[in-house]
């Protein structure tokens, strides 16, 4: 399991932690969790993680009025192309209130590449 880092905020109630391939397959895939594409719709339609349910960053107003529909006291896993939108959507939702962020940061590619 590859943690890179975490970073909390100073009244240590929510958390935004970067996690990799393997720890997301065994975290999220087949389990009851909230998985979030935050790519394009079009990206999206081309292949996504799993369950995963399209929410796209570059949207941001919509974005932000799609997560009011997540429970912001369980864990959200986020991924992207490769890992720059699902750190922003990660910060986004921190200052939103979200108690437990995982970003996958390897993204859709590192998904499909052996």
């Amino acid at each position: 399991m590859l943690l890179q880092f975490s970073c909390g905020d100073p009244k240590g109630d929510s958390f935004s932690e970067k996690i990799d391939k393997a720890t997301l397959q065994q975290m999220a895939i087949g389990q009851d969790v909230q998985l979030i594409d935050v790519r394009t719709p079009m990206e999206y339609k081309l292949g996504y993680i799993g369950d995963a349910i399209n929410f796209d960053i570059n949207n941001q107003e919509q974005f932000l009025e799609q997560i009011t529909l997540l429970d912001k006291e369980k864990p959200v896993y986020l991924y992207c192309k490769m890992g720059g939108r699902s750190n922003r959507a990660a910060e986004l939702m921190k200052d939103k209130g979200f108690k437990k962020i995982y970003d996958y940061s390897g993204g859709y590619q590192d998904w499909i590449s052996e």
